[in-house]
């Protein structure tokens, strides 16, 4: 999402970044270009209107920085004019003084409802927290099972109707919606969600029952789940529900799409109340607080470099890490380091995405189709190597590439460029600062004193908002 508007914004300061003063006319097109591009990305027409107006007041009253240049300002002030419309801050979630915490999901049917009441679920318990799932959506018999499917994925239980009843669809939302607290408390846990039925549309007998399941439960916070693919409609039952239920928050799905993310810029100003999560992917763990900065970021082609870091986090072990920087300085690299380090990238998702939250990425980079399905192949070709060849591929010959290849499905010129890509790669580790010969010379100085055991320099420390990650640094 947001490929089309990021490459709009791109072109729009490309024509800027060159002038060493803005004229009023300048000024003027730069503003023009960017409305143009904001409807285009299915922005609501009021909020382009006033998010316009705000860049212009701001811009026309612009001081010289000894910093930045009139086109660096112009693009600070549209970052932070874009943060401000997507909702200023990321939602602090707080809880309930005297558990569980509850949390009401509602939707239309289709908006991913279930699958996000699991992500939900999923988020708390990283958290910390003993979350309960409540499937009270009994209209539709395999909503039910398949929160139980997803429950069982991330180990949360869940509390609804008996199956019979649900098969029989005699159950009663507003019963199991009553019930799922003394529940949820003689289970010991702090966080109950409960996921509601969804409609087609809206109508009385939606609203009326997830009015009713609110007033039993007096949830701590209301989510909308609202589909990033239906632009401004998305915006309108936003507002539909939000006259009913108060909403604390809205989690938006599917912004991997294609869509032109008129409803992320528009909700905010439009319902008044914030993004509080976004969902990026079917997986489960494709799932996070909203982070309005971060978005504004991507959109204007910063990267996201806090994101990337903390996907980083969450699938970097501390001695993992130490140990591949150790065998990095002492510029030791093998078929399996790198198998390793595949399958660390891969637990962070797509390397289209990844290359999507990286700052100074071309455009051309960034927009190229990256099959992930490469990554397997390479794999393939990995695993069909023996020990030996892992650890020194100099020893990969004609006959040995002929059977790596019938072993992966691939053909010799494929494992030939591997091989040579790979050695290339060594060669270059081994010639960096602070690698393979400085770890060398240092050890047979440590010697001639009397020996030691030599540890890498102290890695330097990533800002992150979180405490304990870093990047291995080079020795210096």
């Amino acid at each position: 999402m947001f490929e089309a508007l990021s490459d709009r914004f791109d072109g729009i300061f490309a024509r800027i970044k060159g002038k060493g003063k803005l004229r009023e006319e300048d000024v003027d097109e730069t503003l023009r270009e960017i409305r143009l591009a904001l409807l285009e990305a299915d922005v609501n027409f009021q909020v382009v209107k006033n998010l316009v107006a705000r860049i212009r007041e701001r811009v026309v009253g612009i001081e010289v920085s000894q910093a930045l240049n009139p086109a660096q300002q112009v693009i600070k002030i549209v970052n932070e004019e874009l943060v401000e419309s997507l909702g200023g801050e990321t939602i602090k979630i707080s809880y309930a003084s005297k558990p569980p915490t509850v949390v009401l999901m509602a939707g239309l049917q289709g908006s991913g409802k279930t699958t996000n009441s699991a992500k939900l679920a999923r988020w708390f318990k990283a958290q910390g927290r003993n979350p309960l799932l409540v499937g009270a959506d009994l209209q539709r018999p395999a909503a039910v099972q398949q929160l139980r499917t997803l429950a069982e994925q991330v180990g949360v239980p869940v509390y609804s109707a008996d199956d019979e009843i649900v098969a029989g669809g005699q159950g009663d939302p507003v019963d199991v919606a009553k019930a799922c607290i003394d529940e949820a408390r003689r289970l010991g846990k702090d966080v109950v969600i409960v996921d509601t039925a969804g409609r087609l549309a809206i109508d009385a007998e939606l609203m009326e029952q997830v009015r009713q399941i609110s007033e039993a439960t007096a949830p701590d916070y209301t989510f909308l789940v609202v589909d990033a693919m239906t632009g401004q409609d998305a915006v309108t039952v936003a507002e539909s529900f939000n006259e009913t239920l108060a909403l604390d928050g809205v989690i938006l799905t599917k912004l991997d799409g294609d869509a032109r993310g008129g409803a992320a810029l528009s909700v905010k100003e439009v319902v008044g109340k914030p993004i509080a999560f976004a969902s990026t992917g079917e997986k489960l763990d494709d799932f996070d607080l909203f982070h309005p900065d971060r978005l504004a970021g991507r959109i204007l082609g910063m990267g996201d470099v806090l994101t990337l870091i903390e996907k980083a986090e969450s699938v970097y072990e501390e001695k993992e890490a130490e140990a591949a920087a150790q065998k990095l300085m002492e510029g030791q690299f093998t078929f399996d380091d790198f198998l390793d380090q595949m399958a660390q990238i891969k637990k962070m998702g797509s390397i289209s995405s990844l290359l999507g939250m990286m700052p100074g990425i071309p455009k051309e980079v960034k927009n190229v189709n990256i099959d992930d399905k490469e990554l397997n192949r390479i794999e393939g070709m990995i695993h069909s190597m023996t020990r030996a060849e892992r650890n020194d591929p100099t020893i990969i010959d004609g006959s040995r590439r002929a059977r790596i290849a019938e072993g992966s499905g691939t053909d010799v010129g494929q494992v030939s460029q591997l091989v040579k890509q790979f050695m290339e790669m060594q060669k270059m580790i081994k010639s960096m600062p602070g690698m393979g010969n400085r770890v060398a010379k240092r050890k047979k100085k440590k010697g001639k004193k009397g020996g030691g055991r030599v540890t890498p320099k102290g890695p330097a420390t990533v800002p992150s908002g979180k405490q304990g990650f870093t990047l291995p640094g080079l020795d210096g």
